[in-house]
């Protein structure tokens, strides 16, 4: 049995559900609204890429590193966008978020600290988890401040780590909570939420 098992997680209208081929027409159109590959800093597809992008996912998966998801507009059935769970590490207890991303005309709305409270929720209360950790570009300030909105504790960067689409070589931000900052996050997301703040 694997750590993190196959689970359609939904709320506020957002559906996640495991990521699979069929939802490649769908993820090229996510990516193209706001032609989201063009972005230095990030890991979006372009849209001709997406059906390889699902299959490296369906991958990790088999080898147990990885479970992406599709987020789903629960009304329009649209495809929003994608996020996983990653490095997922069961002696420790821990899974990361990210490989997050979600189509332009969605950005600043509900659906991210949605998305965000089901992973953690889902990670903490279903997973046992003791720890989840995010990670991003040091230039990728909007990530970092949107991480930072969940009430995640920065770690520090790791320098020189990992490359980034146009070759060049990042430094990453490391962010993670634990198990017992959960329930002020969670009640602060759910007080977000309720506002329509976006985080």
């Amino acid at each position: 049995m694997a750590f993190v098992e196959p689970v359609t997680l939904s709320s506020r209208g957002v559906r996640l559900e495991p990521l699979a081929l069929s939802h490649a027409s769908g993820l090229a159109a996510a990516a193209a609204d706001g032609e989201l590959w063009k972005l230095r800093i990030t890991s979006v597809p372009e849209p001709e890429d997406t059906r390889a992008y699902i299959e490296t996912a369906l991958k990790g998966r088999e080898e147990g590193h990885r479970f992406a998801f599709a987020v789903i507009d629960e009304a329009t059935g649209q495809v929003l966008g994608s996020s996983s769970f990653h490095d997922v590490l069961p002696a420790m207890r821990r899974v990361e978020i990210g490989y997050t991303w979600y189509r332009q005309s969605v950005q600043r709305s509900h659906v991210n600290t949605t998305c965000k409270l089901l992973l953690m929720g889902h990670a903490f209360d279903t997973l046992g988890c003791h720890v989840v950790g995010w990670r991003t570009d040091n230039y990728n300030f909007a990530s970092q401040r949107a991480i930072e909105r969940l009430g995640a504790k920065k770690d520090g960067v790791i320098r020189g780590h990992a490359l980034r689409r146009d070759g060049t070589i990042r430094d990453t931000v490391m962010y993670s909570m634990r198990s017992g900052e959960w329930p002020e996050a969670k009640a602060q997301l759910l007080y977000l939420l309720e506002r329509h703040t976006p985080a």
